[in-house]
C-alpha cells in the first residue's frame, strides 16, 4: 500500500493529531500530554501562553519547539485588525509563517466571523503566511477559503469547548470531498471516538485541546487520542464494507445439514 504520508503546505508531519496547549493545570501537564499523545505540532495562543517573557516560565522551557512544530494561533481575537496584528508579532517574535487563524464572532458561542476570517486570511496569504483557517463547517466558505490561498481548512465539530462531537456529518463530508488542501476537525471534540469519527469520514486530521485538557487523567487521554487517530486513519484507508438495510450471514447458506 502506497506510504500515508501528511503534509501541510509542504511540511511533513509524523502524526495527524495536533494538540493545544492551553487549559492545562501547569506546563509540566501540558508537556506530558503532549509527548503521550505523539502530535507532530502544538498550538499556542499568542496572547494568552507565554513564549518569550524570561521572567516567567515558558512553554519553550517545556516543549522544545526544535523538536515539536509551534502554530501560532489568534484564540481571543474578534476583528480582523486584531488578529492580523497576532500573527504579525508571532511572526516577528519567532519566524513562525505557518499559523491558525481564528476570528471569533462573539465571546458567548465562539463560532468564527467567517467575513473577518475571509478578509483576514487574504492578507494574510498576501504576507506571505502559510494560513490554517479555523471556519464553520459550510461547504461553500470552505471551497471559497480554499480559493484565496489557505494552507488548511479548519471545520469546527461543534461550539469550541462544548465536547458535544461531531454535530453534521454530512457538511463535514461535503467539505472533505472536494477539498485539494487538508482538512483539519478543529473545535468541539469531546472524546476519543469523536476523532475516531472525524479520520473514519475522511479528514486529514484534528486538532485537540479542551477534551485532553480537561479530561479526569489527560496523559491516558491524550494517549486514547493518539490511538483513536490512528484507527480512525486506517479504517478510512481499509474501506468501510456497504451498508445494508437487511440481514447478511456471515457464512453462506447453501448447503446446509
Amino acid at each position: 500500500m502506497k506510504k500515508d504520508i501528511f503534509i501541510i503546505s509542504k511540511t511533513i508531519f509524523n502524526s495527524r493529531l495536533i494538540v493545544g496547549t492551553g487549559k492545562y493545570k501547569n506546563l509540566k501537564e501540558t508537556a506530558s500530554a503532549i509527548k503521550a499523545s505523539g502530535a507532530g505540532m502544538v498550538t499556542v495562543a499568542v496572547r494568552r501562553v507565554n513564549i518569550l517573557d524570561k521572567k516567567k516560565p515558558t512553554l519553550m522551557d517545556y516543549v522544545d519547539p526544535k523538536k515539536i512544530i509551534y502554530l501560532p494561533n489568534t484564540a481571543g481575537c474578534f476583528n480582523s485588525d486584531e488578529a492580523l496584528r497576532t500573527l504579525r508579532l508571532a511572526r516577528e517574535m519567532g519566524g513562525w509563517k505557518m499559523v491558525k487563524l481564528e476570528v471569533l464572532a462573539d465571546k458567548k458561542n465562539l463560532f468564527p466571523n467567517m467575513i473577518e476570517t475571509i478578509q483576514s486570511t487574504k492578507v494574510l496569504v498576501k504576507e506571505g503566511f502559510k494560513v490554517l483557517v479555523y471556519c464553520t463547517d459550510d461547504p461553500i466558505i470552505a471551497k471559497k477559503l480554499e480559493d484565496i490561498g489557505a494552507s488548511a481548512i479548519m471545520p469546527l465539530a461543534s461550539p469550541i469547548g462544548s465536547g458535544l462531537g461531531i454535530q453534521n456529518k454530512i457538511n463535514l463530508s461535503l467539505i472533505i470531498n472536494q477539498a485539494k488542501i487538508p482538512v483539519i476537525v478543529d473545535a468541539g471534540i469531546g472524546t476519543a471516538s469523536d476523532a475516531t469519527i472525524a479520520m473514519e469520514l475522511g479528514c486529514d486530521g484534528v486538532l485537540i485541546n479542551s477534551a485532553i485538557a480537561n479530561a479526569k487523567n489527560p496523559i491516558l487521554m491524550a494517549t486514547s487520542f493518539k490511538n483513536a487517530v490512528i484507527s480512525g486513519r486506517q479504517s478510512f484507508l481499509a474501506g468501510r464494507m456497504k451498508k445494508k438495510y437487511f440481514g447478511s450471514p456471515s457464512s453462506p447458506l447453501d448447503g446446509l445439514i
